[in-house]
């Protein structure tokens, strides 16, 4: 496959097509009119859009220049390469593209491997992505590249339908920023969700408070997604809390790789931590409020009662 090859002219194919996947595939196949995919599950919403369903990896692989992988890690990307039907046994002369949240080491690892045993017709892009669920549905995430430049420049007019794809380095260099943005997400949200608390305990008007606050240095794309959940204690699933462990281990990775010594993030590994031995692992990541409320649950909002009717309003 030419690098230089127009990107509407690379056969594309997709694995992974889940909360994040799917809408993805929507403005693939829109943009594209076509696009295989191969899923466990059969996908005829995708079918009816443009999408072809192959039957194993491996014949994806056969048919396609270019694979987009939307799995939530690389031990899942792992499970498909191996054997008859796996990606290898059809890879010709395939561009990898892993969008997977993962550690820069892991993707240059499964490189390497995957170029050893392929005879170097495999390369790869990591290309990790921000802006969830509502980010892939209006197609405007933002796309962590890393690789060669050739490489990454025809990912990034592959991915464009979806957002904003910009090359930051080496292979593993998406990866290393999407770490960085976990960190600042995990922040925030934990910033966010004990203000929330200490707001509603102190009489404030929430929904007036972070209105006003999103004007000002307090204001984020993470604020304005998660505000109306913040101030109505909804933290049912959507971005699942217990992902974020997982991310927070790989920013934590980076960090002793580089030696730098980060104050804040062992404090938020702690925290999300305390999620998931609440039992809150797959709840939205704005359940950071209800953990705030059940550490020091008040007379009018014990833990039985966020759970079965949301926050109760406080005078």
């Amino acid at each position: 496959m030419t690098p230089s090859l127009a990107a509407e002219d690379v056969r594309l194919g997709m694995i992974g097509t889940g909360a994040m996947g799917t809408p993805m595939a929507h403005h693939l196949i829109r943009a594209r009119g076509r696009l295989a995919i191969w899923s466990r599950s059969p996908r005829p919403d995708l079918v009816e859009l443009g999408a072809s369903p192959m039957d194993t990896p491996g014949e994806l692989a056969a048919h396609s220049d270019a694979v987009l992988v939307m799995l939530p890690d690389l031990p899942d990307l792992e499970k498909i390469l191996d054997g008859d039907d796996g990606l290898l046994a059809g890879a010709e002369d395939l561009l990898l593209l892993i969008g997977s949240t993962s550690s820069p080491t892991g993707v240059r690892t499964i490189a390497e491997r995957l170029d050893r045993q392929s005879g170097g017709r495999v390369r790869v892009v990591d290309c990790p992505v921000s802006g969830g669920v509502d980010g892939a549905s209006a197609g405007t995430l933002s796309i962590m590249l890393g690789g060669a430049d050739a490489d990454a420049a025809l990912a990034a007019r592959i991915l464009s339908p979806c957002g904003t794809p910009v090359h930051l380095g080496p292979l593993g260099a998406g990866e290393v920023a999407k770490a960085c943005n976990q960190l600042v997400v995990a922040a925030t949200i934990v910033a966010l969700g004990e203000a929330t608390e200490l707001a509603a305990r102190s009489g404030l008007d929430l929904d007036a408070l972070w209105s006003l606050l999103a004007g000002g240095y307090a204001g984020s794309n993470l604020l304005r997604s998660r505000k109306d959940r913040l101030v109505a204690g909804d933290d049912s699933p959507s971005g699942a809390a217990a992902y974020m462990v997982k991310d927070l281990g790989f920013a934590a990775d980076v960090a002793a790789s580089t030696h730098t010594t980060t104050a804040l993030l062992p404090a938020l590994r702690a925290v999300f931590d305390e999620i998931m031995t609440a039992g809150f692992g797959e709840r939205d990541i704005s359940v950071t409020r209800r953990l705030t409320a059940q550490r020091h649950p008040t007379p009018a909002a014990s833990g039985a009662d966020y759970a079965e009717n949301g926050i109760p309003d406080r005078p």
